[in-house]
């Protein structure tokens, strides 16, 4: 009878040892923000030196897509590169950026929910998350922004770290790959399926809106779009026709932005 009284206590000891062991382990992440200070120390100190800080906006993009269509997107591609990477991690995204006046509202600031910040305000920003990570032991600074506006910000920022960080074992780096993959680069592979130029847009059109059914379809109203008159610059869609959007086509620009980011920062930082 003693024998088998104790099998439950016995149960109850294994199973509290075996979750105390789970919650003790270190998640299986690449995002800063998931990892407490202990645990990002190990990792530093393990050799993941590389920090991922991914731009994106809260703007407009249309009657059809969510306002945080750049900050999801460049959330899901800046997880996707660091794993590519292998020696990354990824700083949390910043939502607040450079979108033009609002006395009075100029671009995307004529739409509800389009938030600005002046481009002093945001480059004093990005240089300040840079040098926190510089202060934590983190040796190359990767700035992916999601958005066309602010690139010549970035481009300055980095300058001006890298030329106050000269004779440290610390760089900042803005792979030119990333956007030019998901603008330029993305286009011409839509070229190549068919698609024309006044399909696929520079805002908010089939190739935006395919990216973003590739990351986070629950931020595009897709059956609503189906059904929608072709839409212009008064609603917030610039270039383009979204109505033949879709996943699949997303997709082969996921890839391409993925793999040619992550091949660039392998060559930038070899050695490092």
């Amino acid at each position: 009878m003693m024998r088998h009284s104790l099998r439950p206590v016995f149960a109850a000891v294994i199973f509290f040892i075996a979750a105390q062991t789970t919650f003790a382990q270190t998640p299986r992440t690449v995002l800063l923000q998931d990892l407490t200070w202990t645990e990002l120390r190990d990792q530093i100190q393990a050799g993941k030196t590389t920090i991922i800080i991914p731009i994106g906006a809260t703007e407009q993009s249309g009657p059809d897509v969510a306002l945080g269509k750049h900050n999801a997107r460049v959330a899901w591609l800046s997880q996707r590169i660091a794993e590519g990477l292998g020696n990354a991690l990824v700083a949390p995204v910043i939502a607040y950026v450079p979108e033009g006046s609002y006395a009075p509202p100029t671009s995307h600031m004529r739409f509800p929910g389009t938030i600005t910040i002046p481009d002093d305000v945001f480059e004093k920003m990005l240089e300040s998350a840079a040098n926190s990570f510089a202060v934590h032991g983190f040796r190359n600074i990767v700035f992916l922004g999601d958005h066309g506006g602010y690139q010549k910000d970035i481009q300055h920022v980095v300058a001006h770290l890298n030329k106050s960080w000269a004779g440290s074992a610390t760089r900042a780096f803005v792979p030119p790959e990333y956007y030019a993959a998901s603008s330029d680069g993305y286009a011409q592979i839509l070229r190549q399926h068919g698609f024309r130029d006044d399909e696929i847009g520079t805002h908010a059109g089939l190739a935006d809106t395919s990216l973003q059914l590739a990351v986070a379809p629950q931020m595009v109203r897709l059956d609503r779009l189906r059904t929608s008159s072709k839409l212009g610059a008064a609603d917030g869609v610039y270039g383009g026709d979204p109505r033949r959007s879709s996943a699949e086509l997303g997709r082969l620009g996921i890839d391409a932005i993925v793999s040619r980011t992550v091949d660039a920062l392998k060559k930038d930082t070899a050695g490092r």
